[in-house]
């Protein structure tokens, strides 16, 4: 059976060819959003990761909703965009606490750090998800990550418990 590819391309969507060997998604970057869920005492206790499709780019791997940055639009913009058409993620639910940026050479990947401030559940809501769901925090890396996401997971956990 054939996985349905999206069909829309937006301003943004295109390979950079990076002078660290490396091609990424985004001619303008790209960004996603790292959504923590946090208990009565304020403690995190679950994220929102996406199960990518096995079309996309190191697919059937477990990371965050994101994608590329549009023409002018900032991390933050992009990083609530991608959660609401990947994830059902609604920018009015969620307050952004903070940014982690990669850079590269040519290229830049924002995490965006943000709290759910009312319960909701995730869904997939587009064809670059297998599933998105809320995970753990101890169950985070007993999934097979997206690379850059597995390097970046602790330093962005010690984030997330500050």
């Amino acid at each position: 059976m054939s996985v349905p590819r999206p069909t829309h391309r937006r301003p943004g969507d295109g390979w950079v060819e990076c002078a660290c060997g490396r091609r990424h998604w985004g001619l303008h970057g790209a960004a996603g959003l790292l959504l923590v869920r946090r208990d009565a005492t304020g403690a995190a206790t679950d994220v929102v990761l996406q199960h990518r499709a096995p079309w996309s780019d190191q697919g059937g791997t477990w990371g965050l909703p994101g994608g590329a940055r549009e023409p002018q639009e900032t991390a933050v913009d992009a990083a609530l965009r991608e959660a609401h058409e990947e994830a059902g993620v609604d920018p009015a639910t969620v307050a952004v606490r903070g940014e982690h940026v990669l850079t590269h050479p040519d290229w830049s990947y924002t995490t965006v750090l943000a709290e759910a401030l009312t319960p909701f559940e995730p869904a997939v809501t587009d064809a670059e998800s297998l599933a998105v769901a809320w995970v753990p925090l101890a169950e985070v890396p007993d999934r097979p990550l997206l690379p850059a996401f597995a390097d970046a997971w602790p330093t962005l956990l010690e984030r997330l418990a500050a």
